[in-house]
């Protein structure tokens, strides 16, 4: 098992600053989720950086909370109403998710929003190398996480009716807005990279296409696997969620394999074809043959992977300021929050070398 695989998998304790009253829930519980019976048992699940996530055991059944984080959030962060709302609607799709029961919007019983969804049994990986696994697997399991991704921007929101899900246009720009906005109110030191990313960014925008759903953060360790095929049975961690450009949360999924296997786990500089894991055109050319889009050109698919380093950036700066202020989500978020400033970097030097590309 990879050192990522320990740190992440499993459950633990509920710390002290994000515990509630069991009880108050054991009792919202009785009232609002059908076949729910007590006694209840809390476990706090390890991985996740965001929304805290727990484990709820009872006699009969297990489900999953995902609460709002506890202390002062940034505005518009930690959406769980959005994260119920989209699963609901996704339900009979051919994107996988958890049943979701119900929503709490009374901060009352636990002290923040949250909501209750089925536990899903199967396999979480952590380590995109996927060391657990022979390459055939690795193989499997990659062309199934471009199905379901794919799968999901080929909906039509409307279908759902999730067409006020979002804006109707301008979604980069207004992304690069909402976490130039996040980033500054979260920023803990000057990054002189995110400072040429900010003005640089909004100069170089692409062409707009038309919106779909979009995950906002689809990535092997927010999917759950079959226990033994390589079928994906739930996709979590729908908080950044909304419409908007599926090139760009497609090229989100996609800076995998620029990211150093250091730090970020990511494939960068890995023996892909020794492992049985795609190589990036490859994969991109699946994805945009499920779709039925033309690939687009080297200088745009390059702004895109800047977009999504400089968004990860901003999600980054969250986590650390959350370290700093002793509210963050995992053991593991100082840590997590130090990727900021090399990620920056990379980013901008990723963008002085789209011209080059024109």
């Amino acid at each position: 098992m990879s050192a990522a695989q320990k740190a992440f998998s499993g459950t633990c304790e509920v710390v002290a600053q994000e515990m509630f009253d069991v009880a108050r829930l054991e009792s919202w519980l009785h009232e609002y989720l059908i076949g729910f019976r007590g006694p209840l048992r809390v476990e706090r699940f390890k991985g996740g950086q965001s929304n805290p996530t727990f484990l709820l055991q009872s006699d009969n059944k297990r489900w999953v909370l995902r609460r709002k984080p506890p202390g002062a959030l940034l505005s518009s962060a930690h959406a769980v109403e959005r994260e119920y709302r989209v699963i609901r609607a996704l339900a009979d799709t051919d994107v996988p998710v958890a049943r979701a029961h119900a929503l709490c919007e009374d901060p009352s019983v636990i002290g923040s929003n949250f909501y209750v969804m089925d536990y899903v049994d199967g396999r979480i990986y952590w380590d995109p190398h996927l060391p657990e696994c022979e390459p055939a697997e690795r193989a499997a399991l990659f062309d199934e996480m471009n199905r379901v991704i794919a799968a999901l921007h080929r909906i039509d929101p409307a279908s759902l009716d999730l067409g006020g899900y979002g804006k109707p246009s301008a979604y980069i720009e207004r992304q690069i807005a909402r976490w130039t906005r996040q980033y500054r109110a979260s920023e803990t030191e000057r990054i002189d990279a995110m400072e040429r990313l900010i003005d640089w960014l909004p100069q170089h925008l692409p062409a707009e296409g038309a919106h779909r759903i979009i995950h906002g953060d689809y990535r092997i360790d927010n999917v759950i696997f079959h226990p033994t095929e390589p079928q994906i049975l739930a996709v979590l961690d729908w908080e950044l969620s909304t419409l908007g450009d599926p090139i760009a949360d497609f090229a989100y999924h996609c800076m995998n394999w620029r990211l150093s296997p250091r730090g970020s786990r990511g494939l960068a500089g890995v023996d892909l074809a020794g492992l049985g894991i795609p190589n990036e055109a490859s994969y991109v050319q699946k994805y945009f043959d499920r779709v039925g889009r033309p690939l687009p050109d080297a200088s745009a698919w390059t702004y895109y992977l800047v977009f999504n380093m400089f968004r990860l950036v901003g999600i980054l700066q969250g986590v650390a300021a959350r370290a700093l202020q002793g509210n963050a989500s995992s053991v593991h978020a100082a840590e997590t929050g130090r990727r900021a400033r090399p990620l920056a970097e990379q980013a901008w030097a990723l963008a002085q070398s789209q011209a080059s590309i024109r």
